[in-house]
């Protein structure tokens, strides 16, 4: 079985976009931009023989703010950029109550099926307590990047980072 480091996209790839004061994916590749150290952290993530899985939350497609094919420019361009394995992404809101929509493990379960992933040996890596959420129930180890959000009741996360750079040390 492989191993696997899970990846949320918006706030740990990829820098988050602030509008009407609340932070969200960028829209366009103009919007788009990398944190630093992520080009780094993903060559160690790949040299230690992990697989490098983003599973992401695009709910504003069905909200109608984006459209699909913007998504799928901007993950054109992790791809061009990082050696990503795959991309899994959730584009349901809360209301739909789908299992792919992080804190839900519906997109790890996927990945490991598709990829062979012993998913106790992997982690999930992300900036809200959904991910770590998403990360327990799958049976991953969790780190969280920044201080995440308040929303909702979800567990601790084995470890925090600053940024994914950082985190590559609990690997």
């Amino acid at each position: 079985m492989k191993k696997a480091i899970f990846l949320d996209r918006d706030g740990v790839i990829n820098k988050l976009i602030i509008r009407e004061g609340k932070a969200q994916a960028p829209y366009t590749l103009e919007e788009f931009s990398l944190y630093p150290g992520v080009i780094e952290a993903l060559k160690i993530i790949k040299d230690s023989g992990y697989l490098a899985i983003i599973v992401t939350n695009q709910p504003d497609v069905a909200r109608g703010w984006v459209k699909k094919e913007s998504v799928e420019l901007v993950n054109a361009k992790i791809q061009e950029l990082l050696p990503i394995d795959d991309i899994k992404i959730c584009f349901h809101t809360n209301s739909d109550n789908c299992i792919c929509r992080k804190p839900l493990p519906g997109m790890l379960l996927e990945a490991a099926e598709q990829w062979d992933i012993d998913l106790k040996a992997s982690f999930m890596v992300g900036d809200r307590y959904g991910d770590v959420s998403a990360g327990v129930k799958a049976g991953c180890k969790t780190i969280l990047i920044g201080d995440g959000d308040l929303q909702g009741d979800h567990p601790s996360p084995d470890f925090r980072a600053d940024f994914l750079i950082d985190a590559v040390k609990f690997f």
